[in-house]
């Protein structure tokens, strides 16, 4: 199915979208519930002012982003690096100074 130029609301449920695109797409506002991302790719995106709340982020990668301003707050860190440097050794690094 194409969809071209839509400018109303759509409501999505119980549906099996594996394989879409979204190209030059305005979802600002947009709520995802319960929503399988596993192999997606968001490129030259903006979201800005975006959350999320209990998401299996494991195995991901964050490149050339901006992270200003950005929070990450009771999460498990195991195995996570920033520019190839454990998080959870610059964490003790920086309890123990």
């Amino acid at each position: 199915m194409k969809l071209h130029r839509v400018t109303e609301t759509l409501n999505v449920n119980d549906a099996d979208l594996s394989g879409s695109e979204f190209n030059d797409a305005n979802l600002s506002g947009t709520v995802f519930n319960q929503i399988n991302f596993s192999g997606a790719n968001f490129n030259d995106s903006n979201l800005t002012g975006w959350h999320i709340n209990d998401v299996n982020l494991s195995g991901g990668r964050i490149q050339n982003a901006n992270l200003s301003g950005m929070e990450i707050t009771n999460c498990k860190l195991d195995g996570m690096t920033i520019n190839g440097i454990s998080v959870i050794a610059l964490l003790e690094k920086y309890q123990d100074s």
